[in-house]
């Protein structure tokens, strides 16, 4: 019904010539109609037949002439005024007076001229009436039709896929919404086909066909997924099709979060390219994590990035007695900062403005706070920005990293969790080097305390991470814009590959490798299959409602400094230990002396404050033999290191 509504263009003025029609029939239709009642109550008009093909001949020639004349059909109904009224009043009145004459030269009248004038008197009051009430009915129905169609754009027509108990909860959730409609329920298959469930009929698609189908049937608006694993196992079927048949693909978030009674994520949103990457959620014991620090003040160094902001997100659900959020970005701050208070009311937190490689103020904080457990996020990531710079990288990632750890140490700290990444593994660029790096200092003091050789209780603990969807910087918001700018989207190469995780799922990582650790640990996770990233922005751009390379092009830019076409595999057997998870491992590493590590980083920290840039690489790839430079200037050294070693 709406579809056809639509293709009505209501917005559009009517046709004057169509307007001119309508009038002159309802002319017709009055005259008719008086003629009947004269005949009826008035006289008895004879010969009817002629008189009746004169009456409404004449009534529609002479309309036409008047209602021509005043101009009447010109005028917008939707727009109609007492002047447009007063223009058929005299159109009528002209009407009757023309009939008039005509009667007047009738040869065989059989009724009085009083009867006549009645005659004519009760077609014009009619007519004028008929007229006016098809203007006032029009304006009416134009109202009505365009608040409805204005209620229709404003609520989407939704069938929620499957009929599991969390695609059911959906149509409770949304039976108030003002943004959608549930209209049924959408299967693969006809084995529910005409069954009903919660008041809505379940529909069944098993082709494109099929669905377009539906969408003219049913005025189908979007497809509701309740789940991110529904979405994933329906990306190359289902929304596909939705794509191609220009329907909405919508996901609803889990309803996971009550913060003092209210649901804190419940919006309905379209789906992203990050729902459909991710592998079957890691199952990850809350209760376990929420009582590990539950009443403990909590440190985030870096709390403003995307994951230490997720972190901090995550925390503040679990009744800690108090957030401490460390972060040198003084914008993002302010923004984490307002989220916190809009979101969590009751939560006590202290943004500190302050930067990892400035001693005195992580002293002021670790001192003022006294922190029992402390997160650091804080390090600068991207791969071609640190090749560039390598003094800050080891600056902010080594030498950032041996600060927060020292001040554990001194302000005995119950556990430092250290966010890494799978760069660290087998380093190609700078950026993976300093990461390794920082992994080696935490675990070398982990282990002088075990050993006795430094007083202190810190348990440290390490999280390797692969590509964070969604993140500051990342691939899929730079594909975004590129996408939304009409192109081209840049892919460094045709073979390259990541592995990916979304943020929620690596903080609750992190929350999960905080628990369960014993110490001087560095935990990873079964991250499944790598993704192509020309396949991801070809994903990316059918999503967006886009043809690949004809209406949005992708180009090949070439390898950036220090990239390399294929991640590490962080979880297998061969370079992973088990633990009682069965998705999370425990890598094997080298381990180090605490005395050489500390007199190396010193030494890199000096050369990085005074900018001697090929030394201090020389010495990184020294303390790190595996770390091998890849499409950069620092392959050289590779070469010198390798003769001094034979």
């Amino acid at each position: 019904m709406y579809r056809l509504i639509e293709k009505l263009h209501l917005d559009r003025y009517l046709s004057s010539k169509l307007i001119l029609c309508i009038d002159l029939a309802v002319s017709f239709v009055a005259s008719t109609a008086a003629l009947l009642l004269a005949e009826l109550f008035v006289a008895t008009l004879a010969p009817i037949v002629e008189f009746a093909l004169y009456w409404l001949s004449g009534s529609v020639i002479f309309s036409g002439i008047w209602f021509y004349l005043l101009r009447t059909h010109h005028s917008v109904i939707r727009h109609s005024s007492l002047r447009e009224i007063g223009r058929f009043a005299l159109a009528v009145v002209g009407k009757e007076f023309l009939l008039f004459l005509g009667m007047w030269f009738w040869p065989e009248m059989t009724f009085t001229w009083p009867q006549a004038i009645a005659l004519l008197s009760l077609d014009g009051m009619i007519s004028l009436c008929f007229l006016i009430l098809l203007r006032v009915m029009m304006v009416v129905s134009y109202d009505v039709l365009k608040k409805r169609m204005r209620s229709r754009r404003q609520r989407l027509n939704v069938l929620v896929y499957g009929t599991s108990d969390k695609s059911v909860a959906q149509v409770t959730r949304l039976l108030n919404s003002t943004h959608y409609q549930v209209i049924g329920f959408l299967t693969y298959g006809p084995r529910l086909k005409d069954h009903m469930i919660s008041d809505c009929r379940v529909v069944y698609f098993e082709t494109q066909e099929q669905v377009e189908y539906l969408k003219e049937q049913l005025d189908l608006d979007a497809i509701l997924f309740a789940t991110n694993d529904e979405a994933q196992n329906e990306q190359e079927r289902l929304i596909r099709y939705c794509v191609e048949s220009n329907i909405k693909v919508l996901i609803a978030p889990p309803i996971d979060e009550v913060i003092d009674g209210k649901l804190m994520r419940q919006s309905i949103r379209e789906i992203k390219i990050e729902d459909l990457l991710g592998r079957p959620e890691i199952k990850i014991s809350m209760e376990e994590i929420i009582a590990n620090f539950r009443g403990k003040t909590i440190m985030v160094t870096g709390a403003a990035g995307s994951i230490g902001s997720e972190l901090c997100r995550q925390l503040a659900t679990f009744g800690v007695k108090e957030l401490i959020l460390f972060d040198n970005a003084e914008t993002p701050m302010h923004n984490i900062r307002l989220e916190l208070e809009e979101r969590f009311g009751n939560l006590k937190f202290t943004p500190i403005i302050g930067d990892v490689r400035q001693k005195a103020r992580l002293d002021f904080a670790f001192r003022q706070y006294r922190p029992q457990v402390v997160f650091h996020a804080a390090a600068y990531k991207h791969v071609p920005l640190m090749e560039e710079n390598p003094c800050e990288a080891v600056y902010v990632n080594v030498a950032g990293s041996r600060n927060v750890a020292d001040k554990c140490i001194e302000y005995d700290v119950e556990k430092m969790v250290m966010i890494s990444t799978d760069k660290a593994v087998n380093p190609t660029n700078i950026m993976g080097c300093t990461k390794r790096l920082a992994e080696i200092y935490v675990q070398s003091l982990g282990l002088a305390i075990e050993q006795g050789k430094i007083k202190g209780k810190t348990k440290f603990v390490t999280t390797r991470f692969g590509n964070v969807l969604g993140s500051n910087g990342s691939v899929i918001p730079r594909f975004r814009e590129q996408i939304a700018k009409g192109g081209p989207v840049t892919v460094t190469h045709p073979e390259i590959t990541r592995f990916f995780m979304t943020i929620p799922e690596a903080c609750r990582l992190v929350m999960e490798a905080a628990t369960m650790t014993s110490g001087n640990q560095i935990f990873v996770f079964d991250m499944g299959e790598s993704v192509k990233i020309a396949h991801l922005a070809e994903r990316m751009i059918k999503l967006a409602g886009f043809v690949p390379n004809q209406d949005i092009m992708i180009e090949f830019t070439g390898l950036r400094p220090g990239e390399k076409l294929y991640e590490e595999v962080l979880s297998n057997a061969e370079n992973t230990l088990a633990t009682d998870h069965d998705r999370i491992r425990i890598a094997k590493v080298r381990e180090y002396d605490y005395e050489e590590v500390c007199h190396a980083t010193t030494q890199m920290e000096e050369m990085a404050e005074k900018v001697i840039i090929p030394e201090m690489v020389r010495l990184m790839k020294r303390t790190v033999p595996e770390f091998k430079s890849k499409n950069s200037r620092f392959e050289e050294f590779d070469v010198e290191i390798e003769n001094e070693n034979r």
